[in-house]
């Protein structure tokens, strides 16, 4: 199935669960090091998808914009992996995840400064009540 519907839901997902799972993994240890095991295990589990579908591919015929914004996104990855962890292992799961979550007003913001995306007044509207419902869950 190469829906991009299913993708995002199964994207939802995980990502509910990983916050679930992420609190109860940093009660015991340091956010950044749990951080770093989690980094890890996520490149042995692609490494083990790409193998299994044979999806390898030779670094050299990456070209350097790619390399560039793969680089830029790995950084800005790892940055709010750790920001996460750590509010995690400080925060109530409850709140930390919907302000987590707000990336996604963020990114619909993001995508009409830097990509020239249209915004309608549907995406206009869902992102304003997102920032609001996030606000209204913390303070």
């Amino acid at each position: 199935m190469n829906d991009w519907k299913f993708f995002a839901l199964g994207s939802a997902f995980f990502a509910a669960l990983t916050a679930v799972f992420a609190k109860v993994g940093v009660a015991q240890i340091n956010s950044n090091f749990a951080t770093f095991i989690r980094t890890l295990l996520i490149s042995v589990l692609v490494a083990v998808i790409m193998t299994y579908r044979q999806e390898w591919a030779s670094p050299s015929s990456i070209d350097r914009k790619t390399w560039i914004f793969l680089i830029l996104s790995a950084l800005a990855t790892g940055l709010s992996w750790l920001c996460y962890y750590r509010a995690l292992q400080i925060g109530a799961v409850s709140k930390v995840a919907p302000v987590d979550k707000m990336s996604l007003a963020l990114t619909i913001i993001l995508s009409v400064i830097f990509l020239g995306e249209k915004l309608d007044i549907k995406t206009l509207l869902a992102t304003t009540l997102i920032f609001s419902g996030t606000l209204i869950l913390v303070l």
